[in-house]
């Protein structure tokens, strides 16, 4: 089976489009929103690479903003397509993140990397999307990329709910018996990474950091008690979020980060 085919079969079946909906849902997409308001500009053309069901590129583009994206499912693409309202200057492809091939050197102002680094296992191929990522970003312009952190997750799916067997995990090679760290291959689906991992990734790319945002925090920790609250009580846990996100003695306790990358002039 090829790579690329774990992630058809996951996300054919998935509900990529109602992920990010319920309120501990809600914590990665608006953190990652008010981050891109801080630097999209009026008639800034975007590039959403990995789009999944569009939900970053609809919201854009409803406004007003000119998006184009690229996704390697084409369940996912279907749904795209359908989730399009009229008037949206939105346009989909199929393609592959390591090989922006249809897009053309230092066309967007703003380029989104926010799932194809879940799903790359190597260094050589994490820094080929960024490569790319950048290739298509004008100087100047700035690229979100998404991870998926471990620490996060373990805390979340093995310790506290049990869906993931840590035990098994250190037995099996993919934690380190010493450090945690996550050893991920393609039938695991994600790629877990840590923030020293990603330092690694970007260091003598072109790019400046701008942001490293713990983008959900403990929101899927506390994703009973978060779905649980009324629009006051949820509305005070984001403001609290949002002061805390880029605080570097949290940066670990979270289950997807977000780098937020300027490409040098």
């Amino acid at each position: 089976m090829k790579t690329d085919q774990y992630l058809i079969d996951f996300y054919t079946q998935y509900d990529e489009d109602g992920r990010l909906l319920s309120n501990h849902g809600a914590v990665e997409f608006l953190t990652t929103m008010r981050y891109l308001e801080k630097y999209i500009k009026p008639g800034d053309r975007v590039l959403e690479i990995g789009a999944g069901t569009g939900r970053y590129s609809h919201t854009l583009a409803r406004q007003g903003y000119d998006v184009d994206a690229v996704e390697l499912v084409e369940h996912n693409i279907s749904v795209f397509r359908q989730n399009t309202q009229p008037g949206e200057n939105v346009t989909v492809v199929q393609g592959n993140a390591l090989a922006l091939d249809a897009f053309p050197d230092s066309r967007y102002d703003i380029s989104l990397l926010l799932g194809p680094l879940y799903h790359l296992y190597t260094k050589q191929d994490k820094q080929q999307a960024l490569r790319e990522a950048i290739r298509v970003t004008k100087p100047g312009g700035v690229i979100f990329a998404a991870y998926v952190i471990s620490d996060g997750c373990l805390l979340d799916e093995g310790f506290r709910r049990g869906n993931v067997d840590v035990a098994a995990y250190l037995k099996e090679g993919l934690l380190d018996p010493e450090t945690f760290a996550a050893r991920s291959g393609p039938k695991d689906l994600f790629e877990l990474v840590r923030k020293e991992d990603v330092d690694e990734l970007i260091s003598g790319l072109p790019l400046t950091r701008l942001h490293y945002v713990a983008a959900d925090g403990c929101a899927l920790f506390l994703r009973e008690e978060l779905d649980a609250m009324d629009q006051d009580a949820f509305a005070l846990y984001l403001n609290y979020h949002y002061a805390t996100c880029e605080r570097k003695d949290l940066l670990g306790v979270t289950s997807h980060a977000l780098d937020i990358l300027k490409k040098q002039t």
